[in-house]
């Protein structure tokens, strides 16, 4: 049995749930403090709606729920089940819905939830209120419904005190110990608890808690209005007696919508209203708490704020227009109620690294709770979760994304977006621009188009490029996949494969590693051999102990102790932070760097006139490094190649970084060189194969599952050796298809059918200009083999594909090694 004392602030329905499955695996030394009353503790767990809706575009997400309805739907309390799967119902009103439930039918399919789109003859069957004629159709998922947030509670609380838990109620902490970076205790008003972990489970409070163990959580309270009707006759015979409702949640998203049953009175939900956001509100606690009273004499939530009538206005007359038979009801009673939000729309999950002990469980809605409160169990009691969190991890955000004014804008569009159709490329509103590489001046002179991502300003292509797609023949797309695309990236595609182009390579994160251990520990850390002379480059893995892939770098050994590394997100900063020695320093040097790739068959002939270096094969070979001069700016040049063409990656100090792209910018005038955007680089890439971590491979797939085994020596010692040396034979592969059609194009995370059965889903995808071909990467079984065929389901339309032969392009490599 595990001696950890673990102390968990706040019994919402996470604080429960975290309690139950800790104990459940042997942690039973586990307090949790709450400030409220424990029969209705005051945050969003006490007057949450309940919907369980488990499709999501993230597969994670989605995984959440499905685990809260499986565990909620084994409970019970009082006799009475604490989940009812009354299913879930959404209804579309406009062409652009109606397409959008298509797509979402496909995201439940990939993720294995149940669903059917029906008519809108069938829509009114199941919800006869409903006026059919204004519908398209809609989405019907049987196995959602709705969760019992407090009865859940009790049930959960009972299991984790038979097992050693204990809960105290009216505990106001005030305070987190630590001591030489590892958290000690958790003082309240009541006294101290020394723990070993501390849990924040605090929903809407996690700043305030956060703030006391000096840890960020880039989380925004706001309010959200949900209101009931007075009683409704017609849906009385529906409800046997005790039954709160039989008809399954309806979701009028064009509207911001949804309704559930209370019995003879239907409950109404409003994301329309202007983004409403909140202090955490006052002390709840057992002493000098401020509680107000409502009418009648009824003390209120902190979480329940009053009702806003004029912000609510406009929905009751959508929900008198979708459902007619309110005209003759009224809303009865109604509350402001508070939920987080962070800029994303995810959870915050982990431990931080500043105070090694303290973990969060939050921004999380009850929809997910049971998932996350097991996921944050498992990475606790086992080092991780078996379910990829990566998107949830707290560590997520960039610096300049941690900002209050950036966790305020985000969160209130993260809002204002919960039931918009979001396209998988479009990128929020505000701020921007906020990140910015040195190249900007001169991409908007060319017409760059940008998008973003991790605050950075990103060029997808140039207008500048536009006289070169006029002669270009290519396929019709459709709306969805001509969103946030341009016919220019195909030239800008072409252009890299006949001349040169310009990439920029900014946002790719750079770090420094340096000091006497560097290369030991960096070799202990990595999959691929790291133990060579300066000037190599190697591509290589961070896997965890499972094995699974936490990430893929590239690592440049620029002398005997200093290396550059190419990663991916925070969290690569994060993990390698956490294992370095102290004869080790980590920077990130993204912030005061930025990067050209100089690509395509005439970039040779670009860059070596403007260096005195040699830059022939035989000189500066493929994977090689150098530190050298380009006219006047310094650079460390990488021989690698993302797109498959011979070229370098360039890295120089962001003051001489506009100096670098306008040297190459004039010396490539004669070849002919253009700057190209990320569009046609993703083309390029899946042309070649090469793999993008957290898209195509997570901490969930092993480096042999993911095709990556050249990356792994077997004959060294890393993290996730010995799980791969135990690995029992591949079943799934990431496999290469390309489209029959070549006018078909797909975007990721459709569902691949094999024998008319779901067998997979898609992870990457892109129009291969090179091919005339839409290329497909995604997770199948290990057993197909080239030429087999499949079905790709792109908003409900069924697409021939088949199993390709990888790389699809260059195979032997002779354009990259030149």
């Amino acid at each position: 049995m595990n001696r950890s004392r673990v102390v968990v602030i706040g019994a919402g329905i996470v604080g429960c749930s975290l309690a139950d499955e800790l104990t459940a695996r042997g942690w039973t030394d586990v307090t949790v403090l709450e400030q409220g009353p424990l029969a209705a503790p005051g945050g969003s767990t006490s007057h949450a709606p309940g919907l369980v809706f488990q499709t999501n575009p993230s597969r994670t997400m989605t995984e959440f729920a499905a685990c809260t309805v499986r565990k909620l739907s084994s409970l019970e309390d009082g006799g009475t089940p604490c989940f009812r799967p009354v299913g879930g119902l959404e209804v579309a009103t406009t062409e652009a819905r109606w397409a959008d439930l298509h797509r979402k039918a496909g995201l439940a399919a990939s993720w294995g939830v149940r669903g059917a789109l029906l008519t809108p003859r069938q829509c009114k069957r199941l919800w006869p209120m409903l006026d059919e004629t204004l519908l398209h159709g809609g989405f019907h998922t049987p196995d959602d419904g709705l969760a019992r947030a407090l009865p859940a509670c009790r049930a959960q609380m009972a299991r984790a005190v038979s097992r050693g838990a204990r809960f105290l109620e009216r505990h106001t902490v005030t305070g987190i110990e630590r001591a030489d970076g590892r958290v000690t205790g958790v003082v309240t008003d009541r006294g101290g608890f020394p723990a070993d972990h501390v849990v924040s489970a605090a929903g809407f409070w996690g700043p305030v808690i956060g703030a006391m163990a000096g840890v960020d959580v880039p989380l925004l309270p706001l309010a959200h209005q949900y209101a009931r009707t007075a009683p409704l006759p017609g849906l009385s015979p529906a409800n046997g007696p005790g039954e709160e409702a039989t008809r399954p949640i309806l979701r009028f998203q064009d509207r911001d919508l949804y309704f559930r049953e209370h019995h003879d009175r239907l409950g109404i939900g409003s994301y329309a209203h202007r983004p409403m956001p909140v202090d955490p509100p006052p002390v709840f606690g057992r002493r000098g708490s401020r509680r107000r009273l409502h009418k009648g004499g009824r003390y209120a939530m902190p979480s329940v704020l009053p009702f806003t009538a004029d912000d609510f206005a406009p929905s009751w007359q959508d929900s008198v227009t979708l459902l007619p038979a309110l005209g003759a009801s009224r809303v009865a009673e109604g509350f402001n109620g508070v939920f987080s939000f962070t800029p994303d729309g995810l959870p915050l999950l982990g431990e931080s690294r500043e105070l090694r002990g303290f973990w969060l469980a939050e921004a999380v809605w009850v929809t997910h709770s049971a998932g996350v409160a097991k996921a944050v169990a498992e990475w606790m009691t086992d080092g991780r979760p078996a379910l990829d969190v990566h998107e949830c991890d707290l560590h997520r955000f960039e610096d300049a994304q941690r900002s209050p004014a950036y966790v305020a804008e985000r969160g209130a569009q993260s809002f204002r977006e919960v039931y918009d159709v979001i396209h998988p490329l479009q990128p929020m509103a505000q701020p921007r621009p906020l990140r910015t590489s040195p190249f900007y001046p001169r991409q908007q002179q060319l017409g760059g188009y940008f998008l973003e991502g991790g605050g950075w300003e990103r060029p997808h292509w140039y207008e500048a490029n536009a006289p070169l797609a006029e002669d270009l023949r290519l396929p019709e797309r459709d709306a969805w996949s001509a969103r946030y695309w341009s016919p220019i990236a195909a030239a800008e595609a072409r252009a890299t494969r006949e001349r040169v182009a310009l990439y920029d390579m900014t946002p790719l994160r750079r770090l420094e590693v340096t000091g006497p251990g560097a290369l030991g520990f960096l070799d202990r850390m990595t999959t691929n051999n790291l133990r060579k002379k300066p000037g190599a480059v190697t591509y290589t893995l961070l896997l965890d102990e499972t094995g699974g892939i936490r990430s893929d770098l590239t690592v440049a050994r620029l002398a005997p102790d200093r290396f550059q590394i190419g990663a991916n997100s925070p969290a690569d900063l994060d993990w390698l932070l956490r294992h370095a020695p102290s004869d080790v320093r980590i920077r990130d040097i993204t912030p005061g760097t930025c990067g050209i790739g100089v690509w395509g068959p005439l970039a040779r002939d670009l860059v070596q006139p403007l260096t005195r270096d040699d830059f022939s094969h035989q000189g500066f070979g493929y994977f090689r490094a150098k530190e050298t001069y380009l006219g006047h700016v310094p650079v460390t040049a990488l021989r690698l190649s993302y797109v498959g063409e011979l070229g370098w990656e360039l890295y120089t100090t962001a003051d001489l970084g506009l100096r670098l792209w306008d040297t190459l910018w004039e010396a490539g005038r004669e070849h002919g060189v253009i700057a190209a955007g990320r569009s046609a680089f993703n083309s390029l890439r899946l042309e070649k194969g090469y793999r993008a971590w957290g898209t195509d491979m997570t901490d969930e797939h092993h480096p042999y599952e993911a095709g990556l085994g050249f990356a792994v020596r077997r004959d060294k010692d890393f993290v996730g050796r010995a799980a791969l040396d135990g690995a029992p034979p591949v079943t799934r592969r990431l496999t290469a298809l390309l489209l029959d059609d070549p006018a078909a194009q797909v975007l990721g995370k459709e569902p691949v059918h094999l024998d008319g059965v779901p067998a997979g889903y898609v992870t990457s995808a892109a129009y291969g200009y090179t091919l005339g071909r839409c290329i497909a990467y995604a997770w199948l079984p290990a057993t197909l083999t080239a030429g087999t065929g499949v079905h790709i389901e792109y908003f409900g339309e069924k697409l021939h594909a088949t199993v390709a032969e990888e790389p699809l392009f260059d195979p032997d490599m002779t354009r990259i090694r030149c």
